[in-house]
């Protein structure tokens, strides 16, 4: 029976078949759907958020060590916190599977780079296997874990946001069944003390030789014979461009794209009249493929830079003289119209931003949905750079002494909990006068409202303890913790001042679920009595996309009106009216008494 699966879906599926035992992951774009379908699958695999990447592949290599097979899921920016046990884990090898999945992001749809997680596979020294499609996620899912058993070694499954998000008919297989291999002591596998890391580097590097022998004839790289003019080697979502523009071209496909099947390469490219690699991002393929003493070309036609798409391919292979140019210029589409990102009506963070804005803070941010508080009309973020960056680069603007204002950190929940708390823990240990404010809004939101250790769930349903925030901030010494709604502009603005004006390490935690995972929050909607507003912009600079501009006037200045079905009913707006025009739809219409809205807050 055939089933139509993403390809976040399909490894999820092929997982399954090959007979995973356990997955942990952090959830990330575009990788998170993958362990979602693995839990919501059921059957005998336990499956787990974690609190970092790190910490996921610790887990899954436990795991492989005991002798199951196991997973870990991540985005491409996880691989980087996981690179520590990644790089190892190549050396000790594992016992049962191990098969790490790298989701990366060309085009930064959801990413702070597009960072090419090949070079890791290549790196570490693993084998590499990319899926062109659902079919083929679900196939090399498989193929990865029996890989990993046969040759001793993590397997780097990597991904693309097309891939990964697309949908594809995929048929499934059968569940593989038998028992674990079981845990068998082995300190000088397992253990890396120098003197027996220094044999395993050499057990890694014959692993590698033996893999290239495999790479040879192993059935995930295809040679498709067709006009001999121009030979293209690809692989990945590239080759279903290749195929859609080039149908009739002599493609050379590679599924393991490391190490490379070199000899079959050098064939190929004789009985081609000329080589062109095309590949995202970086020229991984095509550097290697050179270093083997083979002509080819590539990124001279191609970007380094964003997604390749059909039109991008089309162009590079009319600017290498392959195809007419007219044929390029008539294939090629406009440009949909952009759509930037905004916070959601109702987001509990955008008044902890209008505060911090008020008073000319230096805000250093972390990465979820409140990054876009660095854009117009809150702009109060100065710096998002990593998971956990922020308190650590607020203490070094703080000992720089050049901030104009108060240095804030700003990090959500999920966050702070991932790697934020070790910056907090320097904080305190070197009495740096910071304000940390953590954005505590119950959930990973920016990836679909996912459980965190904060949360008392597990991925799996499971009802657990819950971490405390204010009383962890307590246990690793700050002595400055205050809890606050931030509904509450008063009291939101009020926390600021207390902890800005504290000599040492202060923390504010904001209070609030997200009104949008893992379920809606929504109560009485607001309007604006038309001729009440003064058109002063003061709910304008939210944000709040269920705020706009209408076609009234008041003396020169536009009003504004409420989408009521967009409308959370978080009060905030009503609360910074100067003139309470704004009040719930279920009070009756008509002018307001004009009243003052908090003095610090109100205006830009």
């Amino acid at each position: 029976m055939m089933v139509l699966l993403s390809g976040n879906e399909a490894i999820a599926r092929g997982a399954i078949e090959a007979g995973v035992r356990v997955a942990a992951g952090y959830p990330g774009t575009p990788s998170t759907e993958i362990l979602e379908a693995l839990a919501r699958a059921g059957g005998g695999a336990y499956v787990q958020w974690s609190t970092n990447e790190k910490v996921a592949l610790d887990v899954a290599l436990g795991a492989a060590m005991g002798g199951v097979r196991a997973m870990a899921t991540m985005k491409h920016v996880g691989l980087n916190v996981a690179a520590d046990t990644f790089m190892t884990a190549a050396y000790t090898g594992v016992r049962g599977g191990l098969v790490v999945v790298s989701a990366d992001d060309p085009g930064l749809h959801s990413s702070q780079n597009e960072q090419d997680n090949r070079l890791y596979a290549r790196f570490a020294g693993v084998p590499l296997l990319e899926p062109a499609d659902s079919r083929e996620a679900r196939d090399f899912t498989v193929l990865a874990f029996d890989l990993s058993e046969e040759f001793d070694t993590p397997v780097l499954l990597r991904t693309t946001t097309r891939i990964a998000h697309c949908r594809g008919v995929v048929t499934p297989g059968p569940v593989r069944e038998g028992g674990p291999r079981g845990f068998e002591r082995d300190p000088r596998k397992y253990v890396m003390l120098p003197a027996f890391a220094r044999d395993r580097h050499a057990v890694l590097l014959r692993r590698l030789a033996a893999l290239a022998e495999y790479a040879e004839t192993s059935p995930v790289n295809v040679e498709e014979m067709g006009d001999p003019a121009v030979g293209i080697i690809t692989g990945g979502i590239a080759y279903q461009y290749v195929r859609d523009v080039l149908p009739d071209a002599s493609v050379f496909k590679l599924g393991l794209t490391h190490p490379l099947p070199l000899r079959r390469l050098r064939e190929f490219a004789a009985r081609v009249g000329r080589l062109i690699v095309v590949e995202e991002l970086e020229p991984f393929l095509e550097e290697r493929i050179r270093a083997a003493g083979v002509a080819v070309e590539g990124k001279e036609f191609f970007p380094r830079t964003g997604e390749l798409t059909p039109d991008l391919v089309r162009a590079g292979l009319a600017r290498a003289g392959v195809i007419p140019e007219s044929r390029s210029r008539a294939a090629a589409r406009e440009p949909a119209m952009p759509r930037p990102p905004v916070l959601c009506p109702g987001c509990p963070h955008v008044v902890p931003y209008l505060v911090l804005r008020s008073i000319g803070a230096v805000v250093a941010g972390d990465i979820g949905c409140y990054t876009l508080a660095a854009m117009a009309p809150l702009s109060a973020m100065d710096s998002c750079v990593a998971m956990g960056c922020s308190i650590g680069m607020a203490l070094g603007l703080a000992r720089a002494g050049t901030a104009p204002g108060p240095v804030v950190a700003t990090i959500g929940d999920s966050t702070f909990l991932h790697a934020g708390i070790p910056g907090l823990i320097d904080a305190v240990y070197i009495r740096t006068p910071v304000t940390v404010l953590i954005l505590d809004n119950g959930t990973t939101a920016m990836t679909g409202g996912q459980p965190h250790p904060g949360t008392g769930v597990t991925l799996q349903g499971t009802e657990t303890r819950a971490v405390d925030l204010a009383r962890l901030c307590g246990a690793l010494g700050v002595d400055h913790v205050q809890v606050v709604d931030p509904y509450d502009v008063g009291a939101t603005s009020q926390a600021r001042c207390a902890a800005t004006a504290h000599r040492g390490v202060s923390v504010v935690i904001t209070n609030r679920p997200c009104v949008e995972a893992p379920v809606k929050i929504r109560d009485a909607p607001f309007r604006v009595i038309e001729d009440a507003c003064t058109a002063c912009q003061a709910c304008m600079n939210l944000g709040c996309p269920a705020i706009a501009w209408t076609d009234g006037w008041y003396e020169g200045r536009r009003r504004v009106a409420i989408d009521g079905p967009a409308c959370t009913g978080c009060t905030v707006c009503a609360q910074i009216c100067p003139t309470q025009a704004i009040v719930p739809i279920a009070e009756a219409p008509g002018p307001r008494a004009h009243g003052a809205a908090p003095a610090e807050v109100a205006h830009e």
